[in-house]
């Protein structure tokens, strides 16, 4: 059997002066040798790893707190604490560290906490300790002064705590403290509240022991209401005893426990509301004060763990139908604020907590409280259940899985609006408030369930597939309710201000589903033409909704899926968007900007199905926007796609071409330029386009038929492609612009504005007929090329970066030319 005496708790102080649970294991002390001496060692019970390893310094000063509690410090900032079962478990090791360090283990500290100056070291070889003035009403002002002056000296602070707990003193006080409020003394009554925050501010845990036990500790408070900087007292105690009202929902048999909650309410009220606010210097004495607090809530939350008797008959009462509703509502209450305390709590004692409140059924509970008529008890059930999914949703999510599988006979009378889940969705649906601020809440808790980001999966089983099954099957219908309920005509039939707030909570959950669930909510948008529905809410006349309905659909179209294409393809779901588009008009808001990033969208990623839909139904109405080139560049990819499918040798020799003008290769390109002019005159014909070595293999007429007729086409549509096609930048430099234009018939005429001096001996070179400038000028032809390629039928020019290099080769290559290919060059 385990040795109880020795199971601790570890904690260390964080920058917040909070205490921070390390984990639980068991003390022991032994010699070490790598620490070369005796040490404290720490190792977790459930896996036996250390949790500490601390070697007892002998100059260290170690402290003993509240008969189970060792704190000290190793380094600056950086305090630790010992929380011991039991108490005997704390004298042994307190009184190993008292043996290395040679102290009496009677002593409640080992060392003095600072160091001393030498000022204040000679003063303590000259006076062992300090003397206090006798605690008597006339001496009050006396003793006031004496602890004020003591505070900024961690030396006489320390023996004036010595001389205060070995005396007595404080008990002294605080009957004095009767007569000057029986006397009306005023001027000793605000001398008692000075000494008292002074004692405070000692920061010592025995002396809080004192002054916080059953008897002192209402006195205490009626000192510390006497402020002298107030011109009236406070009644802090009439508070605490009149109004705040201690109420036992359920009996508690254990006194100590009583007693703890009680003086833990009351410190924390000191805490709170009675002390002033520490100054910046003043803060860290009260530390100990914190750690107080903190230590007597642990102890509470598992004392009340610990009472089975307790819990039991708390969740029975809770559950029990007989139970009537002010009693059922102090129950809830409870649990709520029991829950809130849990959220002070370290992480393995939350964990401890929730694990036991699941034992004990706070679900099915959960459940009858959400089910009941009144608003505050539903109110505090939801808080109840945030609590819960946001520590841990999977155990949320396994109940209401099992509860579903044990009713899963609707025969027996199982009724699936008493799901836990769909009892949430209802609470959403029914909110009350105009601000919907408890819908808001239950949005993120309905959220994080159905998130498979924090689901689990195992080797036999996925928590995602399992719970997502149930989700639609069970619950998504009622989350869906409202908005199929508000959309059977082709305008909302309810649309008031809190009806598209909720709509609006409802598309913002169906879009997080879009996107991260997979074929569960495709079949459910599909199988019950849920987005034919949300478009509707696009003629909302609050604007706020429209734009939810449209984020719907943007995120559907952004998954680029074909089943989803096909349904608003088949569906004609872009009527409603185009019809909100033209009747948005001329407003630049965020609705038009929303729309056109749509389209847009469907163009940068060239989804096929969705452009040919929309330009072969919608054209008409959409091609006389032009403040935006968005809706000419769909179409421009539509009449390309009608293009490739009517040639598909285009389309493929295109491809080959393509992969051509990227090729950066200076070799390849010489290549092909010593092809073009080594190719016999008499088998060139005007027009025809020359095809790289690689095509070499397919039929010339078969290659050069459709870009004939390509051509033509082109011709016809010159004006339009020209405001689409003459915007775009070919890559290159940046000097020289290149614009595209097409003659008569099927030849094309290359014009650069580059500033470069034309090839020497060309119809272009200065002085020759064909100069520009000169009256003798046929045609402008370019005088530097780096490529000819052609790329959907087109001769274009691609500029690289490194045609400076090439072109002087250019230069002597055309020099040595015959004159025949030159006129050649000249006519084209």
């Amino acid at each position: 059997m385990t040795d109880t005496r020795r199971r601790v708790k570890v904690y260390t102080l964080n920058e917040d002066r909070q205490w921070d649970d390390r984990g639980t294991g068991h003390v022991s002390s032994c010699y070490v040798e790598r620490l070369k001496g005796m040490s404290l060692l720490v190792r977790a019970e459930s896996d036996g790893s250390l949790l500490l390893e601390s070697k007892i310094n002998p100059n260290t000063a170690y402290q003993k707190q509240q008969d189970t509690l060792i704190v000290w410090s190793e380094a600056e900032n950086y305090d630790l604490a010992l929380s011991f079962q039991e108490k005997a478990g704390c004298d042994e090791i307190w009184e190993k560290i008292c043996q290395v360090q040679g102290k009496d283990p009677s002593v409640d500290i080992t060392q003095d906490l600072v160091d001393e100056s030498e000022e204040e070291r000679f003063d303590d070889m000259s006076s062992p300790g300090l003397e206090l003035p006798s605690c008597e009403l006339s001496r009050l002002e006396e003793i006031a002064e004496l602890v004020a002056s003591s505070l900024p000296s961690p030396l006489r602070r320390e023996k004036l705590a010595l001389a205060l707990e070995n005396e007595g003193y404080i008990k002294k006080l605080l009957e004095i403290f009767h007569v000057c409020e029986d006397l009306e003394n005023i001027e000793g009554l605000h001398h008692l509240y000075e000494i008292i925050k002074g004692i405070f501010l000692l920061n010592r845990t025995a002396l809080f022991e004192v002054m916080f036990s059953e008897e002192c500790i209402m006195d205490v408070i009626g000192c510390l209401e006497y402020d002298p900087s107030l011109s009236q007292s406070r009644k802090h105690r009439e508070f605490l005893t009149k109004t705040a009202k201690f109420k036992e929902v359920i009996p508690i048999s254990d006194p100590e426990l009583k007693q703890k909650i009680h003086q833990t309410y009351r410190v924390q009220y000191i805490q709170d509301m009675v002390l002033p606010t520490p100054s910046v210097f003043e803060e860290n004495m009260l530390s100990t004060l914190h750690s107080f607090i903190f230590f007597n809530k642990v102890e509470i939350v598992g004392m009340l763990q610990e009472d089975e008797k307790f819990l039991t008959d708390f969740f029975a009462q809770l559950t029990d139908e007989a139970t009537d509703d002010d009693k059922r509502c102090e129950l809830v209450n409870f649990l709520k604020e029991f829950c809130a305390f849990s959220q002070t709590l370290q992480p393995q004692n939350r964990d401890a907590f929730f694990k036991t409140l699941s034992n004990m059924g706070i679900l099915p509970a959960l459940e009858v409280i959400l089910g009941m008529d009144d608003a505050q008890v539903r109110s505090a059930a939801t808080d109840i259940f945030s609590y819960l999914v946001e520590y841990n949703p999977s155990m949320v999510r396994e109940f209401v899985m099992q509860e579903a599988q044990q009713n899963d006979d609707v025969s027996r009378g199982f009724k699936l609006d008493i799901l836990l889940i769909n009892l949430i969705i209802e609470h959403m649906i029914c909110d009350t408030d105009p601000e919907l601020g408890g819908a808001v809440l239950l949005m993120g808790l309905l959220r994080t369930l159905v998130d498979p980001e924090n689901m689990l999966a195992t080797a036999n089983k996925t928590e995602k597939t399992e719970f997502l099954g149930f989700f639609y099957k069970h619950c998504m219908h009622v989350l869906t309710a409202p908005l199929l309920a508000n959309t059977t005509e082709d305008k909302p039939s309810k649309d008031d201000f809190q009806t598209a707030q909720l709509l609006a909570l409802i598309l913002e959950l169906l879009t997080f589903c879009v996107e991260h669930h997979t074929y569960h909510i495709k079949n459910y948008i599909i199988n019950k033409d849920i987005l034919r529905r949300v478009l509707v809410l696009m003629a909302s006349k609050h604007a706020f909704l429209a734009l939810c309905a449209l984020r719907f659909k943007r995120k559907i179209i952004g998954l680029k899926d074909e089943f989803y294409n096909r349904y608003i393809m088949k569906s004609f779901l872009f009527e409603p968007v185009v019809k909100a588009f033209l009747n948005n008009g001329s407003r630049y808001n965020l609705m038009n900007s929303a729309i056109i990033e749509m389209f847009e969208f469907i163009r940068v990623e060239d989804i096929k199905s969705l452009t040919a839909h929309v330009i072969e139904n919608y054209w008409k109405a959409l091609e006389d926007v032009d403040y935006v080139q968005t809706f000419k560049g769909l179409k421009l990819r539509f009449e390309q796609q009608r293009e490739r499918q009517d040639n598909p040798k285009l389309d493929s020799m295109r491809s080959i071409l393509r992969n051509h003008r990227y090729r950066r290769d200076a070799r390849t390109l010489e290549d092909e330029e010593e092809m073009w002019f080594n190719t016999d005159e008499d088998d060139m014909e005007d027009g025809e386009a020359v095809v790289p070595p690689s095509d070499k293999t397919k039929n010339d007429e078969d290659i050069m038929d459709p870009i004939s007729k390509f051509m033509e086409r082109k011709k016809l549509k010159e004006s339009e492609e020209k405001e689409v096609l003459l915007k775009t930048n070919l890559s290159g430099r940046q000097s020289p612009s290149f614009k595209l234009s097409f003659s008569s018939g099927t030849k094309s005429n290359l014009s650069s504005q580059s500033s470069a001096s034309n090839l020497p001996g060309s119809p272009g070179s200065p002085g020759s007929p064909g100069s520009p400038g000169s009256p003798g000028s046929v045609s402008k032809s370019t005088s530097q090329m780096a490529a000819i390629t052609t790329k959907g039928g087109l001769v274009g020019l691609v500029d690289y970066p490194d045609d400076d290099e090439e072109d002087d080769e250019d230069e002597d290559k055309e020099e040595t030319l015959p004159l025949s290919k030159k006129a050649k060059l000249e006519s084209s």
